[in-house]
């Protein structure tokens, strides 16, 4: 499967909304609802992409097909306690893959791009948080290499913190 990876730009924010629901509505379809069900406006991207934060792009002839966001600005669910110390690092949020390509290494390579792009930034590490249940993404993380830092309830919302190293 060819695919490209670039930042997101503005005019794409729509099609950037249209992955994450379609992911949030196949997690409630087949787990029910739960905090993966948050949907996501085209203003609410828009306002994840800016200077502290960027959404990356994978695209499949010239179409989104998977996106995630890193930013500076720690998210709330975060103890930094867990992780690391460093002075810049990086959390990744929004990860979505259109569903009809999970499982088919689209994540894998944001992932990978994510590293790339943090480097450039620079950044020394990535955090982020996934749930701690069956519809979390905790296995995926872990077939990627990443490192387990710790297990919390945020908002009675189990989470796994993982952490990759630059």
């Amino acid at each position: 499967m060819e695919l490209i990876f670039e930042l997101a730009k503005p005019e794409e924010a729509a099609e950037i909304a249209n992955v994450l629901n379609a992911a949030a509505e196949r997690l409630s379809g087949k787990f029910g609802l739960g905090h993966w069900s948050r949907l996501v406006s085209e203003k609410g991207v828009l306002l994840g992409i800016g200077n502290t934060s960027r959404f990356l792009a994978a695209k499949q002839n010239g179409t989104i097909i998977g996106v995630l966001r890193l930013v500076q600005k720690k998210p709330w669910a975060i103890d930094p306690a867990y992780f690391t110390p460093c002075k810049r690092p990086l959390y990744l949020v929004d990860m979505a893959v259109i569903p009809e390509l999970q499982g088919k290494g689209v994540g894998r390579r944001l992932l990978e791009e994510a590293q790339k792009a943090a480097r450039d930034w620079p950044a020394q590490a990535i955090r982020l948080d996934a749930y701690d249940t069956e519809a979390g993404a905790g296995g995926f993380y872990l077939k990627c290499g990443w490192q387990e830092r710790g297990r919390v309830v945020y908002r009675k919302a189990p989470l796994i913190y993982f952490e990759w190293m630059l």
